[in-house]
């Protein structure tokens, strides 16, 4: 006789984001009154992790968030001095920092009422969050995102994890943050090629979500490639929106299917980080994606050639460029097979054996297919050479004119 006892366990999750200006400034209570917030009469041990690139762009940064706790000492009390890891995506790489940070939560007695805060980009994030997520199954963390990839998109997620064995996120944990704090300031340090980079998964979103905000990102191009503060502000703030929107209603909040619409254009980017040796910015590399998976759509019949031309053409104004020679990287004794192409099998795997790709309609609307066609990868690849040719020669042109 078979006996069967089905458990159900349901957690909900709860994390506030702040949108706050000045996050270190000794006025501004939105950083304490985040991590008090469910234990207002308890004074909370934290522990700064910071980016090493924010703190060589912000120099005072360790001594400001020491201010800031002695400003706020009812509330917060500071485990040690700040650890500064790499920036970039070294940190993700680089299996020795994780194992180092974990020693240090150990050595300091960081127990699960303890709160690392994590100040930096996308790949400190993930990697300072899978290192914490991983000690006593779980320290509290707080995000204070630098960039604005990490503020737009991953810094409001619920994932961590670490690159292994050649690829991508292979290692990781669905961890949902105590808090985020979004602070416009960080976005003053960067340069502008980290700010455009940042912009692509803005746009990916707008395209698959909401057409009002891909129309708004085209119309802001000029402002958002220089750098313009304000649009930036704006254009982090909406696409965090939607992703969290995503995040709440989309029903897989941790991805336990194969479906993964925000990971548009993916499929490709992670193979061309790889193949790049991460010189493209994994923005870079996604904006790339998007315009191959979007001519793909409009050669299999999904989408218009009107819309295919306007997301490229957006992309362009944004100031992304939509080749690399990764692009024509072939293994096989004759090179008959583009290298990117086994990005394919390894966004199968990843996905958990189904492969499930995201792919446009129209602006604003999607569609999911479990099969490509490489032969229309490979054209699409080749139209974005072509295209890359046609802009060299014009800017060759110009520039002898």
């Amino acid at each position: 006789m078979m006996l069967l006892h089905v458990q159900r366990i349901a957690v909900p999750f709860e994390y506030p984001v702040y949108f706050t200006e000045g996050v270190f400034s000794p006025g501004n209570g939105d950083l304490a009154s985040a991590i008090a917030a469910k234990e207002p009469r308890r004074r909370h041990r934290l522990l700064p992790v910071i980016d090493g690139g924010v703190a060589a762009a912000w120099p005072s940064i360790a001594d400001d968030i020491a201010r800031y706790a002695d400003a706020h000492a009812e509330r917060l009390s500071l485990a040690a001095d700040p650890v500064v890891v790499p920036g970039g995506e070294a940190a993700k790489n680089d299996g020795a920092a994780t194992a180092a940070l974990q020693a240090r939560l150990d050595a300091l007695g960081m127990d699960r009422q303890s709160f690392v805060m994590i100040v930096g980009g996308g790949a400190v994030l993930d990697m300072a969050g899978y290192a914490a997520a991983t000690v006593h199954r779980g320290v509290r963390v707080v995000r204070v995102p630098t960039t604005v990839l990490a503020q737009a998109d991953s810094g409001v997620g619920v994932k961590n994890g670490v690159n292994a064995f050649g690829k991508k996120n292979l290692l990781g944990t669905f961890a949902p943050p105590f808090a985020v704090l979004i602070d416009p300031r960080f976005l003053e340090t960067l340069s502008l090629r980290d700010k455009v980079a940042g912009m692509a998964e803005a746009v990916k979103v707008a395209l698959i979500r909401d057409a009002r905000l891909f129309s708004w990102l085209s119309e802001r191009a000029p402002a958002l490639a220089s750098g313009s503060p304000a649009p930036l502000a704006e254009l982090v703030r909406r696409s965090a929106e939607i992703h969290l929107q995503h995040i709440a209603t989309a029903g897989d909040p941790f991805e336990l299917g194969s479906a993964r619409p925000l990971d548009f254009g993916h499929w490709a980017a992670h193979k061309l980080e790889s193949l790049t040796k991460h010189r493209l910015r994994h923005g870079e590399a996604v904006a790339i994606g998007i315009a191959i998976d979007t001519l793909y759509a409009e050669l299999a019949g999904l989408c218009s050639a009107p819309t295919a031309a306007a997301v490229l053409s957006t992309l362009e104004a944004l100031g992304f460029a939509l080749w690399d020679d990764a692009l024509d990287l072939a293994r096989g004794e004759r090179g008959e097979r583009l290298c990117v192409l086994d990005g394919l099998d390894e966004f199968r795997e990843h996905l958990g054996g189904e492969l499930t790709v995201t792919l446009l309609e129209d602006v604003g609307r999607a569609r999911e297919v479990h099969a490509m066609d490489e032969r229309h990868i490979v054209a699409a690849i080749a139209r974005l050479r072509e295209r890359a040719g046609k802009r060299a020669a014009r800017a060759a042109g110009a520039a002898r004119s």
